[in-house]
């Protein structure tokens, strides 16, 4: 027992360490008064042969790390030739790029993570602040996150920094999906993409009412909405007449015609006045809420779109997002995965002299050519920017960036 608890935390030593090592396990078994039918030499050579062992496998994960990072080296060259490719951290690499692309000059930045070669490091959206509504620049919230790496994320009000669209951290959903817009779910290995849908009800009695959606400004007087604590203090005010529902522990615990606080553990539902004029206080109701499609082994999802890639292949559903607007040459920021699930984080800089920004046709195109297997538009204009240990890479006019909602994050596990 001595001997397999020793070898189990991995203790290389000496053979002169190896027998005094013996004789304290055979002197502990006596003084503790267990039986122990070995003697030190035979104590000995199973500790040998355990730290023997040990060493073996610990070898064979270093060569199989080792192939792993020649193999990726290798990827790396192939697809970038003659660019610099600088090395961040372990998994991760930096790569700038100026090409041309229908005669016009653009500058693209590139960061590759490859959680295979590097597994203590962890992908993660952060918000700008506890708050909802707020906006800081990417320096800020990388350095508050201690990010290696980082871009900016999803769409948001300008106004007030309020994010639009679906914006999931450590499985809780901070807000729900507009238009149902692409999302990229994150987990531990791998990474998925799908158009992102809520679906929600609540249940008064033996009535059943449909939910529109979370922590989203009303968008149709007909819209019924939750509000958790993530949105703020209290509910946001309306433009229609509108009900407002506190509900905790499935109990109403409050009910009026304007903004209401928020239970910490709870939430408020806001609806046309109409449909939940029945509601009293102490009634119990039923609330029951997801994203759509619930993914397995997903931690977190940020959301934008169009999508670029689908399957191997260019995809873009810009019409179906409701996204013509931004179709245009712009600034562009956009992540996808391969394959062997390895991460891209791109900014195209745009609307300044040397690069012109770039359509999201052509993105789609830059997406492929860096070996992307899926790939997502996130909000781009005067929003892109890329953060790499320590400096920022800005993708429009603007000579610093500018405060953002929210960011993509990449960091040394906790």
């Amino acid at each position: 027992m001595y001997v397999e608890a020793l070898a189990e935390r991995r203790i290389f030593c000496s053979e002169k360490m190896v027998l005094k090592l013996g004789l304290v396990i055979m002197a502990l078994a006596v003084f503790s008064g267990n039986n122990m039918p070995i003697d030190a030499y035979e104590a000995r050579t199973i500790l040998r042969g355990y730290i023997q062992e040990n060493t073996m496998y610990k070898e064979q994960s270093n060569d199989a790390l080792f192939l792993l990072q020649k193999k990726w080296d290798e990827d790396l060259k192939e697809k970038y030739p003659n660019q610099k490719i600088t090395k961040v951290d372990n998994g991760i690499v930096y790569i700038p790029i100026v090409k041309y692309i229908n005669s016009r000059r653009i500058k693209i930045n590139v960061a590759e993570v490859n959680r295979n070669i590097n597994k203590d490091i962890e992908i993660i959206p952060q918000m700008s602040s506890e708050k909802m509504h707020s906006r800081a620049k990417i320096n800020n919230i990388a350095m508050l996150n201690g990010a290696i790496l980082a871009v900016n994320g999803t769409y948001f009000k300008q106004d007030t920094g309020t994010p639009l669209g679906a914006l999931v951290i450590g499985k809780e959903i901070i807000s729900g999906p507009i238009y149902e817009r692409v999302g990229l779910g994150i987990g531990k290995k791998s990474f998925k993409t799908s158009r992102i849908s809520f679906i929600g009800e609540l249940k008064i009695k033996d009535k059943t009412i449909k939910i529109d959606n979370i922590n989203q400004p009303r968008m149709l007087s007909s819209n019924v909405l939750i509000y958790t604590s993530k949105w703020g203090e209290k509910s946001p005010k309306t433009k229609y007449p509108s009900l407002h529902i506190a509900v905790k522990d499935n109990v109403v615990i409050a009910k009026s015609y304007n903004p209401i606080f928020i239970p910490k553990d709870g939430c408020v539902i806001s609806a046309p006045k109409d449909i939940l004029s029945e509601l009293k206080a102490g009634d119990k109701v039923k609330i029951d809420y997801s994203l759509s499609p619930k993914f397995k082994n997903i931690e977190h999802l940020i959301s934008g779109g169009p999508y670029l890639m689908k399957d191997g292949e260019i995809f873009l559903d810009v019409t179906s997002q409701k996204l013509n607007a931004i179709s245009g040459r712009n600034p562009r920021t956009a992540v996808g995965y391969t394959k062997d699930n390895v991460l891209l984080m791109v900014t195209v800089d745009g609307r300044k002299e040397g690069s012109s920004g770039v359509t999201l046709k052509e993105l789609a195109n830059l997406m492929k050519e860096f070996g992307c297997y899926e790939a997502i538009n996130l909000d781009g204009g005067s929003s892109t920017v890329m953060y790499v240990d320590g400096k920022i890479y800005t993708g429009s006019n603007i000579k610093t960036s500018v405060a953002i909602n929210n960011a993509l994050v990449v960091r040394k596990k906790a």
